[in-house]
Parts: structure tokens; C-alpha cells; sequence
């Protein structure tokens, strides 16, 4: 990882990409510290406090403490996240949108793309009137702040900042280095280690007994990096054989080669996905104060059990449907058909396809039983153990993976831009 960083910085083009997305990754800490108006940030900390192991203690932690800063970019990439759910899952369901998706061209793809961004403001603006109804009727509201000016100040906040998010992430996949989303959550993760690992160090010194727990932790951080990192690699190879042809006199083909098929195809979006459709209740809680203390926060805390329940499914549910999105095995084996390859022991055609599901059914299972696995054990350690609770691990199964993930997704479109650029010191 180191040596690929090097050698993609001596590339001119290449460093330029770094630098332009740092610029913007610089850009998102700076817009964390800003602070809407209006708003008491003391009051909104030592409530959020008091939320650590709720789901909305899990929004603020994924947005890097923005929310209990009440800062522009506090609403995060969730609205834009959310959109791009149901877009997704309306072009399965809608003709209209699968025909723009899959025959549109370029222009379709551009008029989903505004469909979601649009449906992105859309999500943000009622986001951010929830957040309003949770600091107002906590008495988190500046003394001043009376009339119809601060409402919606607070609420075009919130949404511009939401938006301005969503075009940095479009602006670095577009002109930086990997997807500018998913940098976006890794960033905000990652802010957040060092208060953590402060969290877990006075923990230890207020209770020294736990201190072997902690150790455990740890270990079970580096167990799972080296699990994801391993099953990221991972991929099954199905052996592919093409035919000799004659064209003119020349003969072609005849060699062997793989299809390859990623065992965790659909990467960290299943995670991030599932993660954004269980909080949705405790957002709808956010409308109705008087559900604040009621059975339905009880229940999807994030360290209750039916709360796991729900996102092991939803972990499960979204790897099959980005497999399926992604990976068409009728589509594949007429490929096959066309070029003269085979898959050796089968007929081109319908047996091929019907194979190449099979192993995909296959394979996706695992991979999402391994990220469902990875993403709720601390989840159900949290809700067995007090200490491990206080020291907020519960959080951690999820912001691994995703961390890990997006580090080998941007080392891997690095290797790939040194590999088109011919870098001679890399192929070497």
C-alpha cells in the first residue's frame, strides 16, 4: 500500500487527483466546525451524550460528531444514501426508469442521476425539519431564536450542506481518486478514532479489572481487518475455454483463461445501505416526541437485539440485490456464446447461465453472511457486556468494514491508474 502511494505520487496526473481530493476531504473536516445559527451546541452535546447506544448516537457517530455539533454537514451523505435506496429499488419495480436505466444510454443514465439528486434535496429538507423538531422541543434553541426566520435558516442549512456533499462526492469520483462517496464515509469514520480510542483509554483507567476486555477488543480488530481484507481478494474462478476459429488465414482463439466472480461482489454498499434503512425508524421517532421514550427506541437500539435481527436481514437482502444488479449470468453466457468460449462440462447457452447462478447464489451467500457476521458480533457483545457497551464497540463490526473496504477499493483504482499509464517502476 505504502510502495503504491509512492509511485502514484511521482505521477504527475495522478498526484494532482490525491491532491484535489484531499482539497475536498479538507473542505468536509472544515464545514464539520461550522455551526449552524441559532442553535445551542453545549445543550445538543450533553444530549447526544446520553445517547451513545441508541441509533441516533450510531447517525451521530457516522457523521463524525457533526450531528451533535448541529454543524452544516451535519444531515452527513444519508440523504443521498437513501435516495440512491430508492431510486434503485423504484427501477426494479418501475418500466419507465428500467428502460432509462438500461437502454437510455448516457442520457438515461443522466436523468436518474437527477432523479436522485433531486430526490436527495427532497430527503434532506424533511431530514433536516426532523433534526429542528428534535433540538426545539429539547430546548436546544438559542433564547433569540423566535419567529419564522430560525426554522428555516436551520432547515436551508441543513439541506445546502447535505447538497454541497453530495457534489464534493460526484467531484471526487469524477476528478480524484475512487468512489467520492464512499471517501466521504471513510473520512467521517476515521475522524472519529481518536475520541474513541481517548473513550476505551479512560474506561481502562476507571475500571482497570476490564482491562483484559479491551485487549480482546483489539485483537478481534486486527481478527476481522485481516478478514476483510482476505475475503475482499477473495474471488471464485470459473475456467473458460474458447474455441479455435479460422478468419482468412489466420486461426484465433483456442486458449484457456477464468471468469472471475468476487466473492463479496457488491463491497461495503450492502453495509451502508442496511445501516441507512434501520435508522429510518428512529428518525420517524424524531416527528412524534412523545415516541422519544417509548417501545419503538427501545426496540432498534442499537445494541437490542431485534435491531441486529434487522440489520443482519437488510445486510443480506442488499448483498443479493447489488449481486443481481451487477452481475447478469444470462448476459454473461450469451458474451460467451458470441466469442466461441465455453465453460468446460456445459452447453453454451441456457446451461451456462443456469450454472453461472448457481455459483453466484453460492458465493453471495457467503459474502453476505460474512458481512452480516462482521457487522452485528459487536452489536451482540455490546448487549452482553457492560464494559464493552461503555466503551462503545458496538459501533465498531460496521465502521470497520467499512474503512478496510474503502482503503482497498482507492489502493486498487490507484494500481489501476499507474497500470494505464504504463508507470515502469510499478510494473516492475
Amino acid at each position: 500500500m505504502i510502495a503504491t502511494m509512492r509511485n502514484a505520487w511521482r505521477v504527475d496526473e495522478i498526484r494532482k487527483k490525491l491532491l484535489f481530493m484531499f482539497f475536498m476531504i479538507l473542505l468536509y473536516r472544515l464545514g464539520n466546525a461550522v455551526t449552524v445559527p441559532y442553535v445551542d451546541t453545549s445543550l445538543l452535546r450533553e444530549y447526544f451524550t446520553q445517547l451513545n447506544n441508541t441509533v441516533l448516537g450510531l447517525i451521530n457517530t457516522m457523521s463524525g460528531s457533526a450531528l451533535e455539533r448541529a454543524s452544516i454537514f451535519a444531515l452527513s451523505i444519508q440523504p443521498y444514501i437513501n435516495a440512491s435506496i430508492i431510486i434503485q429499488l423504484l427501477t426494479v419495480a418501475i418500466p419507465a426508469l428500467e428502460r432509462l436505466q438500461k437502454d437510455g444510454g448516457e442520457d438515461g443514465k443522466k436523468k436518474l442521476e437527477n432523479i436522485t439528486r433531486y430526490s436527495t434535496i427532497g430527503i434532506a429538507i424533511l431530514q433536516g425539519y426532523g433534526y429542528y423538531v428534535l433540538i426545539s422541543n429539547g430546548g436546544m434553541l438559542d433564547p433569540n431564536a423566535t419567529g419564522f426566520w430560525p426554522p428555516v435558516v436551520i432547515v436551508g442549512t441543513f439541506m445546502t450542506g447535505s447538497a454541497l456533499l453530495m457534489w464534493m462526492g460526484e467531484q471526487i469520483t469524477e476528478f480524484g481518486i475512487g468512489n467520492g462517496i464512499s471517501v466521504i464515509l471513510f473520512v467521517r469514520i476515521v475522524s472519529r478514532f481518536p475520541t474513541s480510542i481517548g473513550t476505551m483509554i479512560r474506561s481502562t483507567i476507571a475500571n482497570p479489572s476490564g482491562w483484559w476486555i479491551h485487549i480482546l477488543m483489539l485483537i478481534g480488530a486486527l481478527a476481522i481487518i485481516v478478514l476483510i481484507v482476505i475475503v475482499t481478494n477473495a474471488e471464485r474462478r470459473i475456467p473458460v475455454q474458447y474455441s479455435k476459429r479460422v478468419v482468412g488465414r489466420k486461426m484465433y482463439g483456442g486458449q484457456s483463461t477464468h471468469l472471475p466472480m468476487k466473492v463479496n461482489m457488491s463491497g461495503v454498499l450492502p453495509v451502508i445501505f442496511a445501516q441507512s434503512i434501520a435508522s429510518i425508524p428512529a428518525t420517524v421517532v424524531v416527528f412524534v416526541p412523545r415516541w422519544e421514550n417509548s417501545w419503538i427506541m427501545r426496540v432498534f437500539d442499537t445494541s437490542s437485539i431485534p435491531y441486529a435481527i434487522l440489520y443482519f436481514l437488510l445486510i443480506v437482502f442488499f448483498s443479493y440485490f447489488y449481486s443481481t444488479v451487477q452481475f447478469n449470468p444470462i448476459e454473461i453466457a450469451n458474451n460467451l456464446k458470441k466469442n466461441g468460449g465455453f465453460i468446460p462440462g456445459f452447453r453454451a447457452g441456457k446451461p451456462t447461465s443456469e450454472f453461472i447462478q448457481k455459483v453466484l447464489t453460492k458465493i453471495t451467500l457467503f459474502g453476505a453472511l460474512y458481512l452480516a457476521i462482521i457487522a452485528i458480533t459487536p452489536i451482540l457483545i455490546s448487549r452482553f457486556s457492560q464494559t464493552a457497551q461503555n466503551s462503545g464497540i458496538s459501533l465498531g463490526g460496521t465502521s470497520v468494514i467499512i474503512v478496510v473496504s474503502v482503503a482497498l477499493e482507492t489502493i486498487k483504482q490507484l494500481e489501476s491508474q499507474l497500470l494505464m499509464r504504463h508507470y515502469k517502476g510499478f510494473l516492475e
